[in-house]
């Protein structure tokens, strides 16, 4: 399968993202043709917990949600900084009111909640964020990767190649 003509935003932490939630998925669209752009909320080279690195090609503040086909929120403990971010909440809501493909992993989905866009719709994460995304309307499943509609989330590093291909499946459609 190729998806020569998607076009994918990463959204990663200035450090501490989760590198096998970051790598896996990213090796999974590349290897289809999806263009994979990485963004944060500083240039340069962010750091993962174990080593990775990441090249920020665009600021947060900078991200289009229209040239893009699918949001992606990395997670990992550095992820935090986006859970009251304006920029990123509303790159969240832009990218939910548009049908795009909206997804986060690990911690990440408390950015989705806090956004406003989980309201009724089933979804997981690393279990510190179920208070978090209840109380912001969700259905809690607590499975590896959840989708419903064009949200997907999914609850930590274990689950990241799934998450992958999870948002792969939506995006071919």
């Amino acid at each position: 399968m190729e998806l020569l003509d998607k076009k994918v935003c990463m959204v990663v932490a200035s450090s501490n993202f989760r590198d096998e939630e970051f790598l896996e998925p990213k090796k999974i669209f590349e290897d289809t043709g999806i263009k994979v752009v990485v963004a944060s909320s500083e240039l340069g080279i962010s750091k993962g917990y174990f080593g990775a690195t990441a090249n920020i090609d665009i600021l947060v503040e900078d991200i289009n949600v229209d040239e893009f086909d699918a949001i992606v929120f990395v997670g990992g403990s550095g992820s935090q900084e986006y859970f009251n971010n304006p920029r990123a909440l509303k790159i969240a809501k832009d990218a939910f009111d548009k049908n795009k493909t909206i997804s986060a992993i690990c911690i990440a989905p408390s950015i989705l909640a806090n956004a406003g866009v989980l309201t009724n719709k089933r979804t997981t994460a690393f279990s510190s964020e179920k208070a978090n995304l209840t109380r912001n309307g969700a259905i809690w499943t607590g499975s590896s990767v959840e989708v419903d509609g064009n949200i997907i989330t999914a609850d930590g590093p274990g689950s990241a190649k799934e998450f992958g291909r999870a948002i792969l499946n939506s995006l071919s459609k």
